[in-house]
This record gives structure tokens, C-alpha cells and sequence, in this order.
């Protein structure tokens, strides 16, 4: 079958190799849509934590069930499938917990463990969620949104509150429009005009604020000089997570739902004055799977818009430096199979 590896920084290259033969617990899969995240950029820029070349990148997938045991989920060939893409040891005190998605031994495809950036994959059949209903391209999004739906059933918004959401990428988008599913008031806030433009359009953003033209003030302009009681931080940024500890309310709570390989530091004083919770974010669970499933087949959420560059595999080489560009102006690309 066709793969594509990831040797080493900046450089990729597509290869042939084996199909691969499912154990027991797993289920083949064939591929169908892969979408491009962050971490796929930041590994091929080599500064991606946790990363090790080469590798076959890809997580955000899609496609159908090709052989399956029998099992308790009702999952059965020719079903068409998301994939969660963190593969948890079921053993530490975080699995324990039902908090798989911060497993002590986490292997996520395509950081971790070879990814499915390839025509075939083999993965343990629980973590397959059947997507009957939807696209294979909506299907291949359920991953990265549900990244923003766990950051925000992690902040526990309560309605009508204030939420800031710093950076309107893929992730950032996500966390803005479930945040507003559950009633929040949304800011959101980028250095870009054209993505702050696609928040309002895309997610309701209530409010936009260019994080370049005085943000302190025009956030307590829109919050009567309260400030936002949730903040979320989806740049990836450590001078941006750095930032935002300006920007919660007294008593709020800032919740880092991006991941930069890089020391962060704070002035203690001012947050033990605010008495502030400072919350990671990672992964997701099943929970949150199911959740956008819904959301997405209700229409919360229009893909369609989200999706702004595609490409086959055969191609995806050629194409992705362009994606990086300022210019290409990406919101997701997808690459199909």
C-alpha cells in the first residue's frame, strides 16, 4: 500500500508497505480521508513535542471498516468510521480515572506510533465510532472538534459568561463554537482580520479583538470591566499562553487547549490575587466523540465552510508547503484517498 513518511524535518516521502494484518482486538480500516492539524505542521517543522522521525503522520481520519471481530459496539464491515486516535494502556491511574485521554502511556497515531496517513490502517476496534449519516469528510473532522468540545466541557461554562477564545485556527474555531452551544458569550481573538471575520461567520462569535490593537481595553469595554470569566489559549503560542493570564476575570479560569514545546512562565502574584484555575486540555474522549457526532449530524456545525483545501494522496507532497503560507489562507485542508 502507499504511505507517506515524514523522514525527518521538512521533508517527506512517499513510500510503499505492507497492508497490515489486524490482531485480534482490531479492526482494518481503509482509509479514505485524512484531515492536516497542527501537529502534522509542527512535526514537519520539527518543533512537535513528544515526536520522533520518521514517521507516518495523520490522526484526523476516516473511512470504512474492511474486517472487524465480533464485538459489543455493533460496529460490522462496510460500516463508515471516525477513528480516536489516542491509545491509551487501560492501566494507570488516569485510565482508572476514565481520563484515557491523559494516559500516562499515551501512543497517539501519527506522534507516537505510525499514524494513517496511508491506504489501510489497523487500530483496536473500540476506538472506531461509527459515523452512519454523515460525510467521510465530516467524519474525518469529528477529531479535531472534538479536541475544542473537551477543552470546553473541561471549563464548565455556565451560561451566559464571558468566554475569550485566543487563536481562530482549526481548534480554536472548535472551542468558540461549543462554547457558544453551551450558552457562552464569545470573544474571539487572533492577530488575523480575515480569520476573525471567518469566527463571526463560521462560529457566532459574539465579539472579535485584534490581539494586536490594545486587547486589555477593548476586553473590559465588552465585559463592563469585568473581563472574561473563561479564557481559552488554541495558539500553540508560548508568548500568546503567556499573555493570557492578563485576561481572565478575578475567580475566572484559563484553560490551555494548545500545546507549544517550550517553558511557560507567569507572575504569581497576579494570578494568586485573581485566585485563578489554570486548566490543561488534552485529547479527547469518547464522550466528547459522540457529542460532536451529534452536533455535527444537528448541523451545529457546517463543514463545508471549514474545510478550504483538498487534495489526493498522490499529491499531498507537492501541495503542503503551499498550505503553510500566509497566502493559501488554510482553515483545514484534507487530503482523500
Amino acid at each position: 500500500m502507499k504511505s507517506i513518511v515524514c523522514e525527518q524535518p521538512k521533508q517527506f516521502k512517499m513510500i510503499e508497505t505492507k497492508r497490515p494484518v489486524p490482531n485480534t482486538e482490531e479492526a482494518l480500516i481503509r482509509v479514505r480521508r485524512i484531515g492536516i492539524c497542527g501537529t502534522d505542521i509542527h512535526a514537519y517543522g520539527g518543533n512537535q513535542p513528544f515526536f520522533s522521525y520518521p514517521r507516518i503522520l495523520g490522526h484526523e481520519l476516516s473511512g470504512y471498516i474492511e474486517s472487524i471481530p465480533e464485538n459489543a459496539l455493533g460496529l460490522e464491515v462496510g460500516d463508515q468510521v471516525s477513528i480516536i486516535p489516542y491509545m491509551e494502556c487501560g492501566e494507570c491511574i488516569a485510565c482508572k480515572n476514565k481520563k484515557t485521554n491523559c494516559c500516562t502511556n499515551m501512543k497517539v497515531l501519527g506522534v507516537h506510533i505510525e499514524g494513517g496517513m496511508s491506504e489501510w490502517i489497523t487500530v483496536p476496534y473500540n476506538h472506531l465510532v461509527k459515523t452512519e449519516g454523515l460525510t467521510l469528510d465530516q467524519s474525518a473532522m469529528i477529531e479535531p472538534l472534538s479536541i475544542g468540545a473537551h477543552a470546553v466541557r473541561r471549563a464548565a461554562i455556565q451560561e451566559g459568561e464571558f468566554a475569550l477564545v485566543i487563536g481562530a485556527g482549526p481548534i480554536g474555531l472548535g472551542v468558540m463554537a461549543f462554547a457558544k452551544e453551551q450558552g457562552a458569550k464569545v470573544i474571539a481573538m487572533d492577530v488575523n482580520d480575515e480569520r476573525l471575520a471567518f469566527a463571526s461567520k463560521w462560529a457566532n462569535a459574539d465579539y472579535t479583538v485584534n490581539a494586536l490593537n490594545h486587547p486589555l481595553e477593548k476586553l473590559a469595554e465588552l465585559t463592563n470591566g469585568d473581563m472574561p470569566t473563561v479564557v481559552f489559549d488554541a495558539t500553540g503560542n508560548a508568548k500568546s499562553m503567556m499573555n493570557a493570564f492578563e485576561f481572565p476575570a478575578h475567580g475566572g479560569r484559563l484553560i490551555y487547549v494548545g500545546l507549544v514545546k517550550s517553558d511557560i512562565s507567569f507572575n504569581d502574584p497576579d494570578f494568586h490575587s485573581k485566585e485563578l484555575t489554570l486548566m490543561g486540555s488534552r485529547n479527547a474522549t469518547r464522550e466528547d466523540f459522540d457529542y460532536v457526532v451529534n452536533t455535527v449530524k444537528n448541523g451545529v456545525v457546517d463543514l463545508d465552510l471549514y474545510i478550504t483545501h483538498r487534495t489526493h494522496l498522490d499529491d499531498m507532497i507537492q501541495q503542503f508547503e503551499g498550505w503553510l503560507t500566509p497566502e493559501a489562507k488554510v482553515i483545514k485542508a484534507i487530503v482523500e484517498i
